[in-house]
């Protein structure tokens, strides 16, 4: 930026504003503390016209009054601060000020500047608060940089055979042989889904096993043979009801009969 060009070297000049157009008033002397009136001057009938620049270099800025063709200075009016004694608004109108010209010797005169546009003279308003702002943002930040440099710095590095504890509460040890084992069951298998309590395993296949027949004496009778053309006097009508029988003992007894 051009400011930062400025602060790193003096001797650079950096344009503001440019104003094609301006008109210089010779100005009564102040009759009062009440300020300028532009309605005192001879609008009509300025004593000069031409160009006006305004430059900066380092701090400062430069207000230029030249000549529009040959570019040839008229007048210059170094300003310090603004607002301040260099310019001065009249009380009467917002596009004519007094300004303080200097000729280099130290003598000076004020004179009265006019712009023929009111958005002329508020851009010439705006470029000397707008570079003075920069310069009081500027003198705060050596303020601040000087104020850091001078106080201590804070040495946070460890020493040659410093050391630090870290201390984390609530934590507490557990016993090794505090973890409690899992008792064993005996070595058995649980029973199938849908089996009894203190029932049997049924056999393979959903079959039931009929119990034997240890006394079949009166069954086998050869002396008195049954004809063959009674079913009711069958030989085996006996074993079979045994075994249904037997099938309902068992089924009493604990046995699971699957369909």
């Amino acid at each position: 930026m051009k400011f930062d060009k400025m602060a790193e070297d003096n001797s650079y000049e950096s344009m503001l504003c440019v104003k094609p157009e301006v008109h210089v008033y010779r100005i009564p002397p102040r009759a009062s503390n009440r300020g300028y009136r532009a309605a005192d001057w001879k609008l009509d009938e300025p004593a000069w016209s031409g160009r006006m620049k305004i430059t900066a270099k380092g701090k400062m800025a430069f207000i230029k009054l030249e000549d529009k063709n040959t570019g040839e200075l008229f007048a210059q009016a170094p300003v310090e601060q603004y607002p301040g004694g260099v310019v001065e608004a009249v009380t009467d109108s917002s596009r004519y000020f007094v300004i303080r010209i200097e000729d280099g010797s130290g003598r000076h005169a004020f004179i009265g500047l006019g712009f023929a546009d009111r958005g002329d003279s508020f851009d010439f308003n705006v470029a000397l608060q707008d570079h003075f702002k920069w310069v009081k943002q500027e003198g705060e930040l050596a303020k601040l940089e000087a104020s850091q440099s001078a106080a201590p710095k804070l040495d946070l590095s460890f020493k040659e055979g410093q050391t630090i504890k870290i201390s984390i509460g609530n934590i507490k040890k557990k016993d090794a042989g505090g973890a409690k084992t899992r008792p064993m069951g005996g070595g058995l298998l649980p029973p199938p889904p849908g089996a009894k309590a203190g029932g049997v395993l049924p056999p393979p296949g959903g079959q039931q096993t009929v119990p034997a027949v240890t006394n079949t004496a009166p069954l086998l009778d050869f002396g008195s043979p049954v004809p063959a053309a009674q079913p009711s006097s069958d030989l085996w009508g006996e074993f079979t009801s045994a075994g249904s029988n037997s099938s309902k003992d068992a089924v009493k007894s604990g046995w699971v009969q699957f369909s």
